[in-house]
């Protein structure tokens, strides 16, 4: 069967969510996506370093009604500076962790400020750049403690409750992790960035499994930033080094991988109705380049071709089955649904 083939049969493009704006309805170099109860979606837009423009949350869902929006710039209660996860938990409590303050901020779905907690420092108990954030099924949270190389678990209100990873590539170590997501018997699967690789750690921290390797070859991974997990035990992992997403059997077997397919989004059509002279000059463009390219880095493609992941930070799944996969670098979010 052709790869192809196989990839429409696995997984089937659906449609694309977002627009590049700095305000309003719309994302600017989202980091995160969250799946609320209700099915919203809560997008964390992180802007560009230096720029305190388009810091945000973006509530939609995913035929691409649009919310609202909460959050802003800055260090005060409620404010981000460079957010890197969100989740939220049954309660409707929204966790968003953020890098630079060494904090995680928690709102309501309303968007309300609720409570903050978090410390600077190499202790336990302590965070260096937070990045990856995920709930267990006691609203304990495990945080991806970056620059720390561990992952630290603390209850919901930031009591500490254990540490595990230290810096390297053997089993159960970790290089700069990044997101992480727990399947149906509550284990951990982290995406550990430097190491290009995703490990399975039990509960307590205990060292379970390994899955691919550094490359660009089916199964091999290049600074993998995000994983989720299905309910059959399939991982898509955002190969965020190789401008895709791969999936994996249970066993750690490649299944199919994903380039990207996206479309027009709803509030792109509404902006292009609108500005009819950018619109004009969008019809006459070549999105799709025929180029020759200097070496085999998927970057120089994706950053080319429009319809392509381009920096794919985040996947998450619904109850639906529905893959959905944020793209920092296009302001967007591209939905698949499982075949």
């Amino acid at each position: 069967m052709s790869a192809t083939r196989a990839e429409t049969a696995f997984l089937s493009y659906q449609r694309t969510i977002g627009l590049s704006t700095m305000e309003g309805r719309g994302f600017y170099y989202p980091a995160d996506t969250a799946i609320g109860a209700d099915e919203k979606l809560y997008v964390v837009s992180r802007s560009l370093e230096g720029d305190a423009r388009g810091v945000r949350v973006t509530v939609c869902n995913p035929d691409s009604e649009y919310f609202g929006t909460f959050a802003s710039s800055g260090e005060e209660d409620g404010q981000l500076i460079w957010p890197t996860a969100i989740d939220i938990d049954p309660d409707g409590r929204v966790f968003i962790t953020d890098e630079y303050t060494n904090r995680i901020s928690i709102f309501d779905t309303s968007g309300d400020f609720r409570s903050a907690w978090g410390v600077s420092g190499t202790e336990e108990g302590q965070l260096d750049g937070p990045s990856g954030l995920v709930l267990d099924g006691d609203n304990n949270v495990y945080v991806a403690d970056h620059q720390n190389h561990r992952i630290q678990k603390f209850t919901s209100d930031g009591q500490f409750l254990l540490a595990f990873g230290s810096r390297g590539d053997g089993e159960g170590q970790l290089n700069l992790p990044w997101g992480m997501t727990i399947d149906g018997q509550g284990d951990l699967y982290v995406a550990d960035w430097r190491n290009d690789r995703i490990q399975k750690f039990a509960p307590e921290g205990r060292f379970l499994a390994t899955y691919g390797s550094p490359g660009r070859g089916d199964g091999q991974f290049h600074r993998p930033a995000s994983v989720a997990v299905d309910p059959e035990g399939y991982m898509y992992v955002a190969d965020w080094g190789n401008e895709r997403v791969q999936v994996l059997d249970p066993s750690g077997a490649f299944v199919t991988k994903l380039r990207g397919e996206a479309t027009d989004s709803v509030w792109a059509l509404d902006f292009l109705r609108i500005n009819v002279e950018e619109a004009e000059a969008r019809a006459r463009a070549n999105l799709e380049p025929k180029m020759d390219f200097f070496d085999d880095d998927p970057h120089d493609e994706s950053s080319h071709i429009e319809k392509y992941f381009w920096a794919p930070v985040s996947v998450k799944l619904d109850s639906a089955g529905r893959l959905y996969v944020t793209e920092s670098n296009r302001h967007r979010i591209q939905i698949y649904q499982r075949g």
